[in-house]
């Protein structure tokens, strides 16, 4: 079975940087378009950022371009998402996403999630 495991949530200041990871088992890594969504409390999940199965190609949601990085290294299975300038609007459940042969840019693409990790930012 596919799993993906997020892992580098955390609370940091308004201002601060923290780095996501996303690590996947169970499935053919290089074939699959991988993202990130977000979902705040009382909001519905949204989209944040997606990277190509090659990396060539990257979408960024406008509330987060020019502050987030996401990037990927295919022989550790792995997906990130560098995150800097942070503020409160970021505050949210960060999830990380799957799709086969194409970019997650949102829900109904996604064929694989990961449970989840808090990002907490204080002011």
């Amino acid at each position: 079975q596919a799993q993906l495991v997020e892992s580098g949530g955390g609370l940091v200041q308004t201002g601060g940087s923290l780095r996501l990871s996303c690590a996947a088992s169970g499935l053919t890594f290089s074939i699959y378009g991988m993202g990130w969504f977000r979902q705040a409390p009382g909001r519905e999940r949204e989209f944040v950022a997606a990277i190509s199965q090659r990396g060539s190609t990257t979408l960024y949601a406008d509330s987060v371009k020019g502050r987030f990085t996401i990037s990927r290294d295919n022989a550790k299975n792995t997906v990130y998402l560098h995150m800097n300038s942070l503020n409160s609007e970021d505050t949210a459940v960060y999830y990380c996403a799957a799709r086969r042969f194409g970019l997650p840019t949102t829900r109904l693409d996604v064929g694989y999630w990961g449970q989840g990790t808090q990002v907490t930012i204080s002011s």
